[in-house]
């Protein structure tokens, strides 16, 4: 369980997050939507352990999240890989770090992602950088996945190949993943559970099935709705 109590969070005169509140459970694939700065980023570094909160608390599994680290999978939006490595280089820097690294589940999707061993970071498209990114986090047994903005600058196709990676490496039941993107075509049909942030404030959160059939509207509809509203709860 991650839970947020009152959270703040402010980066000089910009406030990034207002007096949040909000629980992630386990078992559960939710979506986090919203434009551009409405704080997406800064509640994942939040569960991370990366950042702290001004004000207020963040919790995972009851503890202050830096001490429960290697329970967290964490996809940052920046890139993160030393152009010079390969794909097998950084593959195994990551699992001398990680006592939950799956060899196995690693070996199963590679082919599954169209990715290959010998790929140097540096030279292989924004879109397989995408790919070998998602690959070291998915190939971990953690109980927590937090993927940033996964979707950030890619094309259609490989939005498509990064999504159907997501649903083959969860493990229902067992994990939470949490996607925050602003990008929501390709994961709509898999989160179970949203919340819609914009200029820091929660704007509508719950359900995806409740929310798609009291309204009768797909999430991307509502979400246009939402942020059509501004910072009225609707």
């Amino acid at each position: 369980m991650i839970e947020f109590r009152n959270v703040s969070k402010r980066f000089g005169p910009v406030v990034a997050l207002n007096s949040v509140n909000m629980e992630f459970s386990a078992g559960n694939i939710t979506g986090i939507f919203g434009p551009n700065g409405a704080g997406k980023s800064t509640i994942m570094k939040l569960i991370a352990g990366i950042n702290y909160p001004d004000q207020g608390n963040v919790k995972l599994d009851g503890e202050n999240p830096r001490a429960k680290r290697e329970s967290i999978a964490y996809l940052p939006e920046i890139d993160h890989l030393y152009p010079w490595w390969t794909l097998r280089q950084a593959a195994d820097f990551i699992s001398t770090f990680y006592r939950d690294w799956d060899c196995d589940r690693y070996k199963e999707l590679l082919p599954f992602l169209n990715l290959h061993e010998q790929m140097i970071m540096g030279k292989i498209s924004k879109g397989q950088r995408a790919k070998c990114k998602l690959l070291l986090v998915l190939a971990r047994k953690a109980p927590y996945l937090l993927l940033d903005e996964p979707f950030s600058g890619i094309d259609l196709l490989t939005r498509e190949e990064i999504a159907d990676a997501v649903i083959k490496g969860y493990r229902e039941g067992e994990q939470a993943i949490i996607i925050s993107t602003h990008e929501i075509d390709e994961i709509e049909s898999l989160v179970e559970k949203v919340v819609f942030i914009d200029q820091g404030r929660i704007q509508l959160s719950g359900d995806a099935e409740q929310l798609r059939m009291e309204r009768n509207k797909s999430l991307v509809e509502i979400m246009k709705e939402v942020f059509r509203h501004g910072n009225q709860q609707i």
